[in-house]
């Protein structure tokens, strides 16, 4: 029997509606949230993403202040702008694009983000905070993994999780937060990574995996236990001349042959992708009821 598809689009859209009331509540107490984002350069994977954050930004009434500077700014210049946001009242969350361009230090750049602004949850005092367990900003991606699982009513508590993948922006963080004595997660958690021997042994073990490598077809059907729940974060571009942009995308697993195997089952595009952006407006609202008192 083929797997349930988990609709990201339609979890999103919800949510959505959901903090659409939040930004409504706000503002009868004289309160918009406010997002500030920069964008250094003119990356078009970057370009694309901005541009989809203002539009969800307008739709929900969140305030978008938008900042492009050339990929020639200095580090004093990028420095100068995130202190200004810091500053201004107006803005409750600082999105800070990556990558920035070469010759730019990132951490220092991010490290430079007041922690109570850092919606995207890079800060080392907020990822500290997340691996304590204590409140803070979860990073987006991974908070949409968990809202997705959520939705679905997945039982994540005492399950074995395998996640594929050991990235800052995504495997690590989505492994802290699904190991937690906390709602949603509570889970038995496995990372694997290029240095893992015998992948396919931990992967056909987990009752959930979340698959993360950036690299097209690492979990095909072989490697997938029958009935698990499958999360594909990747996002990559394959070539297909029959495609009008010449390009389609696929995810990290081979999504014909496994979701032969799996019960759920996220799609790409259109499952973990449209969370992202979601869980950034969620966070930017957070920050300004706190910053409201």
């Amino acid at each position: 029997m083929a797997a349930k598809i988990i609709d990201g689009k339609q979890i999103a859209h919800d949510l959505r509606a959901e903090i659409r009331k939040d930004v409504d509540a706000l503002k009868a107490r004289g309160i918009t949230p406010g997002l500030g984002v920069i964008l250094v350069g003119d990356n078009p994977a970057s370009k694309s993403y901005v541009t989809a954050k203002e539009k969800a930004c307008e739709e929900i009434g969140i305030l978008s202040d938008d900042n492009r500077i050339p990929a020639t700014a200095t580090q004093a210049e990028l420095l100068a702008l995130i202190n200004r946001m810091n500053r201004d009242p107006r803005i409750h969350g600082i999105l800070l694009q990556l990558p920035l361009p070469k010759h730019l230090n990132e951490s220092e750049a991010l490290l430079a983000i007041d922690p109570a602004k850092d919606i995207d949850g890079f800060h080392p005092v907020n990822v500290g905070r997340m691996v304590i367990g204590e409140k803070t900003y979860f990073p987006c991606t991974p908070h949409g993994v968990v809202k997705l699982l959520a939705r679905i009513g997945a039982p994540v508590s005492g399950a074995h999780v395998v996640v594929v993948g050991r990235s800052n922006i995504v495997g690590k963080p989505v492994a802290i937060m699904l190991l937690q004595k906390a709602p949603d997660a509570n889970a038995t958690v496995t990372i694997c990574h290029t240095g893992t021997r015998d992948m396919a042994f931990h992967t056909r073990q987990a009752d959930i995996l979340i698959v993360a490598a950036g690299r097209p077809n690492t979990i095909t059907a072989d490697m997938v236990k029958d009935q698990a729940i499958v999360i594909d974060v990747g996002v990559n571009r394959i070539e297909d001349a029959s495609r009008k942009a010449g390009f389609r995308l696929v995810g990290d697993v081979d999504f014909e042959g496994v979701s032969r195997k799996a019960s759920w089952i996220t799609p790409v595009p259109g499952g973990v992708g449209p969370m992202t952006i979601t869980m950034l407006l969620h966070n930017t609202v957070e920050s300004a009821r706190l910053a409201a008192g």
